[in-house]
């Protein structure tokens, strides 16, 4: 149960009652998440375009990356409910459950090759000390072959989880 008080999907309308609707409909529940930016349209709406920019439109980083990137990062950010979500996602993208529990021990017990084993660590880094990147971390990743789009998409995803995280934390959501 959030922190605060949230509205029931029977309470909102326009934009957000759509949006609870799609999530219940999609999910059969609305999260505690959701509920708390339903609070505010604005807010809700900036959030929506940051997922369908970030992590449903096809990018240029595969959604198997941002996945781990999702998980990692909530992982580091002790948000339990996003983690959880990202699992669910997970699987329905394909993952299998040995490469799931992998990227649940940590970046370190991913089976993955060294290039997305280096991003990953850069996304860990940038989440919690991003004054530590440095211009030798990201050269090393240019020369592994990721481009400065893809660097900007994935540390992108890392801001987002970082503000998702927050919100999720700090209100209380619980599912």
């Amino acid at each position: 149960m959030p922190y605060i008080s949230v509205p029931e999907p029977d309470e909102v309308e326009g934009y957000v009652k759509e949006q609870l609707q799609k999530m219940a409909e999609a999910t059969g529940q609305v999260s505690d998440t959701v509920k708390i930016l339903a609070l505010r349209e604005d807010i809700m709406k900036a959030t929506s375009k940051l997922v369908e920019t970030l992590l449903i439109s096809k990018t240029e980083l595969p959604y198997i990356i941002k996945e781990r990137i999702a998980i990692l990062i909530s992982i580091e950010n002790g948000c339990s409910v996003c983690v959880g979500e990202h699992e669910r996602i997970a699987r329905m993208l394909g993952v299998g459950e040995k490469e799931l529990e992998d990227t649940l021990r940590g970046v370190e017990a991913l089976d993955v090759a060294n290039p997305e084993k280096k991003l990953l660590k850069l996304c860990i880094k940038s989440a919690k000390e991003s004054y530590k990147v440095m211009q030798e971390d990201i050269d090393e990743l240019k020369e592994l072959g990721y481009s400065d789009s893809q660097l900007l998409e994935a540390i992108a995803i890392v801001g987002y989880f970082n503000y998702i995280n927050t919100i999720a934390n700090a209100l209380g959501a619980t599912n």
